[in-house]
């Protein structure tokens, strides 16, 4: 009898399973929810980054607006990535060895507090007007400082909110969170800085950091593994060593470096908007969250992403389309097949960001994560920065057109020399590094809510 009503049981189910086919087509793709509905803490963290997020696109678009209404160069605006990379790299490395040798949730806090603080340093120099640039690239710089520290601390969290075998559905939760802040920033940065001018978008930015600090304060303590490493050059050292016998985890880096450094053309939007496609401050925004709003799209859309075991492949295929949309992006003057083609380039991206990320976590021991996460956030963060100097630079000595074509023809071309070189980046089977990432660490189970 029990087999008999299991059995019917399972045709009831089929039934029914079978008169909602949209169900099953929801399931397999739209973007795993597990994270956040199993993990509390994971929750937390996601709502109040995505929060915190929005207010940061908000500053990250208003402040080369500013430059560009300063100054009326691109290029200088691609130096606001120069000045803003030089204490990416300088404490970018240290920032991740700090945050393997001391409580990554304290760590994240005073980080935070001080992003905070700077952000309401921009709100009251706006207030008072500069007439130079240096001032806001003083600004900046502390910024970036301290988001090259915050990063590795907050990345290095990850697997102890949820499972390895989760971090890909947590992964695609964070680049939605991310993306929703990359789509609506710009936006309202537009908006705002036309309608009430640059204070309010930089105060707005500042009382956003509210929710991030809320999440993190509900947190256990962090403490790292095994009482930590003593933060230093020696950590770093360490950490550099580590990578030199992992081709796999440095293709993660290099890959992106060739796709942000010839392919991300940003530091153009602000001229672009006007030269290109006949508009403004609005458009320029439109231009910035175009990407998000496509990689958006993309890790809605990614239910798909637990399934596929050659992450690496998935990568170089996915650069590759970043680099062809940005050069044909570069061709067109029409304002709607421009957004579009950004969009699908920020899909690429953010299926790029996904996979990357995983490998990272999964081949990297948890006393090393934080240098490894520190080393992310120089590429992460620098290379796009790189790329402002270099779309910036070939702009002003050939054209913007020139300047997006050639870097989206050097990215593909880029990609496809790396695979070339390595291998077995493509061939990567993801359960099969999972399954040795298990048996290598013993922690406690992730995603456990203390409060």
């Amino acid at each position: 009898m029990r087999r008999i009503g299991f059995a019917a049981g399972n045709r009831a189910t089929a039934l029914s399973r079978a008169r909602v086919p949209g169900r099953r087509i929801a399931h397999t793709v739209l973007t795993d929810l597990g994270p956040l509905r199993s993990y509390p803490a994971y929750r937390r963290v996601w709502a109040g980054e995505t929060v915190s997020a929005v207010g940061s696109m908000i500053t990250t678009t208003a402040v080369p607006l500013q430059v560009y209404d300063i100054t009326r160069s691109s290029f200088a605006v691609g130096l606001t990535g120069l000045i803003t990379l030089v204490p990416l790299i300088m404490f970018g490395m240290f920032g991740g060895a700090i945050s393997d040798a001391v409580d990554r949730r304290r760590l994240a806090l005073i980080t935070s507090c001080g992003l905070a603080a700077v952000s309401a340093g921009l709100f009251v120099l706006a207030l008072v007007g500069p007439r130079t640039v240096w001032p806001l690239f003083t600004l900046v710089a502390v910024q970036s400082a301290l988001v090259s520290v915050d990063q590795p601390a907050r990345r290095s969290m990850m697997p102890s909110l949820v499972p390895l075998r989760a971090l890909p559905a947590a992964t695609a939760l964070q680049q939605i969170g991310w993306n929703i802040a990359l789509t609506t920033g710009p936006l309202l940065a537009g908006v705002t800085i036309t309608v009430s001018g640059y204070p309010v978008a930089y105060g707005i930015d500042a009382v956003t950091f509210g929710a991030a600090l809320y999440a993190l304060a509900r947190l256990p303590p962090m403490p790292p593994t095994d009482g930590g490493t003593r933060a230093g050059v020696a950590s770093v050292v360490d950490g550099l060593r580590f990578l030199r016998g992992q081709p796999i985890v440095v293709m993660t880096f290099a890959i992106d470096i060739i796709a942000m450094v010839f392919g991300m053309p940003r530091a153009l939007f602000p001229e672009l908007a006007g030269t290109q496609f006949g508009g403004g401050a609005r458009t320029a925004g439109l231009l910035y969250s175009a990407v998000a709003a496509g990689a958006l799209a993309g890790a809605v859309a990614g239910g798909w992403f637990g399934r596929v075991r050659r992450q690496g492949l998935a990568v170089v295929i996915a650069v590759i389309i970043w680099g062809v949309t940005i050069a044909m992006f570069g061709l067109v003057h029409n304002l709607i097949a421009g957004v579009l083609l950004l969009a699908i380039a920020g899909a690429a991206d953010m299926i790029s960001a996904v996979f990357r990320n995983a490998i990272l976590n999964v081949a990297t021991p948890d006393a090393m994560r934080g240098r490894l996460q520190g080393v992310f956030i120089v590429v992460v963060a620098g290379g796009p920065r790189l790329g402002d100097l270099e779309a910036g630079t070939a702009a002003t000595v050939f054209s913007p057109t020139f300047s997006v074509v050639s870097g989206g023809l050097a990215c593909v071309a880029g990609a496809v020399l790396l695979a070339a070189a390595v291998p077995s980046f493509s061939r990567y089977d993801s359960q099969a590094a999972i399954t040795a990432a298990e048996s290598r660490e013993v922690t406690r189970e992730p995603g456990e809510d203390p409060l």
